[in-house]
């Protein structure tokens, strides 16, 4: 068996093994952050760390600059926007200038998902520890070598699958390890809402804002005409950039790997071994390239997991937009970020109600993992080999979609059984850029 499923046959390798460098720093060290991409999550991030004492944050970057003023001044700021001592970051519109930095210990990469590979690959290069919000990669290819990358400079890479940190989450994950549910063999995740037909509008394509560097915000994604909804920075959501395949992979990638990911740390990170998907744009008269209305199909080792997405009706289970329930032969267990709760089978069983609500801050905890692992030297509770992995679940559920195929898995390989699913798997690069370890 390799190293690689090795380190994943236990959720408890991921505290204990050990990645030697040179570079190790003292309980009384700081951190100096480096933050890439500031719009609402990169803020959100910006201020997790700053609850970390450890944590200087040293610059931000954005191409657009709007977004590069604001999070100057909010970098001087405490965590909550109140009057602080800090100093204010360095404002930077190009993320080499950062990378070029050799004062940076770690950088933050919240920008859109196209993006995530190529930078977290070129931090690790130049060795920097990274922190990758979620999903790490658009193509399965890209996932694998971030993690080549991390192993081959040594890096601390943790992926922004934060829930981990939930200590709700990591109790009701070893609730269904311990088999208190009887024998789960179906696992739903969702999420529902309703949002008008127009949804997004559709805009006209037009030149870019003057305070935009579009060619950058491309980057390696495909030569298009600016569009407001492609750029998608919206004060009142987070950008939909998320609902065009250049960039994303619409809900499926944006908030189904959340739930994906708990599915598979409560089953020691087990891998699908097939995924079907029916869905489509059937509702919605906006300009996105992403459905409205999606349900996946991923049969695992010995159980079925679904996962469901709908913009059109908001009825749901527990009066819940999102959520996971376990189906075990004894009860039923609902998870969300605010609690867990149990629901015995009626008759002849043991298993008793039970609910729990959430104790921690997921952020915060999980920043503080990143953070003591940089000292430390191992692997986080979300190293980018489990990030890469949940990503890869979730893209498989677009690669079932868009090819119109039952797809066969096979975990080791990392490829289809069908090959005409697995041009699905990698994307092109546009020139200059190039993903390379």
């Amino acid at each position: 068996m390799s190293e690689r499923r090795d380190f994943l046959k236990s959720a408890g390798a991921a505290l204990t093994t050990q990645i030697f460098t040179g570079n190790v720093k003292g309980a009384n060290d700081r951190v100096r952050v480096a933050f890439i991409g500031m719009g609402r999550m990169g803020n959100g991030n910006m201020n997790a760390a700053k609850q970390q004492p450890a944590v200087e944050v040293a610059s931000v970057c954005d191409v657009y600059q709007p977004h590069l003023e604001k999070a100057v001044a909010a970098s001087g700021r405490g965590p909550g926007g109140e009057a602080d001592a800090r100093p204010k970051a360095k404002g930077v519109a190009d993320f080499r200038e950062v990378l070029a930095d050799k004062s940076i210990d770690a950088v933050c990469i919240s920008t859109p998902d196209h993006w995530h590979a190529y930078m977290t690959v070129e931090a690790c290069k130049a060795g920097k520890d990274v922190y990758v919000e979620k999903p790490v990669a658009v193509a399965v290819e890209e996932g694998r070598k971030m993690v080549e990358a991390a192993r081959k400079y040594k890096r601390v890479v943790q992926a922004g699958t934060m829930q981990r940190s939930g200590i709700h989450f990591q109790k009701a994950c070893e609730i269904v390890r311990a088999g208190k549910l009887g024998k789960v063999t179906f696992v739903r995740t969702w999420n529902y809402g309703n949002m008008a037909e127009e949804g997004l509008g559709n805009p006209p394509d037009s030149a870019p804002p003057s305070d935009l560097e579009w060619e950058m915000w491309l980057g390696p994604a495909p030569k298009r005409a600016f569009n407001k909804n492609r750029f998608g920075v919206d004060p009142k959501a987070f950008s939909h950039f998320r609902w065009f395949w250049d960039y994303a992979g619409g809900m499926m990638t944006d908030w189904g790997i959340h739930l994906l990911d708990i599915v598979q740390m409560a089953f020691d990170e087990a891998a699908p071994t097939a995924v079907t998907a029916l869905g489509g744009k059937y509702f919605l008269k906006d300009n996105r390239d992403t459905p409205d209305t999606l349900q996946v199909t991923y049969e695992y080792p010995g159980f079925v997991t679904t996962y469901e997405n709908r913009v059109c009706n908001g009825n749901s289970m527990f009066n819940q937009g999102y959520g996971i329930t376990f189906h075990g032969t004894k009860g039923t267990m609902f998870v969300d970020r605010s609690r867990y709760q149990i629901f015995p089978e009626k008759g002849g069983t043991d298993l008793q109600p039970a609910e729990e609500k959430s104790s921690n801050n997921t952020n915060n905890a999980h920043w503080a993992n990143f953070l003591e692992c940089i000292k430390t030297r191992q692997k986080p509770i979300c190293d980018i080999e489990i990030g890469h992995r949940s990503t890869t679940t979730a893209l498989l559920g677009n690669v079932a979609l868009r090819s119109k195929l039952r797809i066969d898995w096979d975990s080791k390989l990392e490829t289809t059984a069908q090959a005409e699913a697995r041009q699905y798997l990698k994307r092109e690069y546009r020139a200059p850029w190039k993903l390379e370890v």
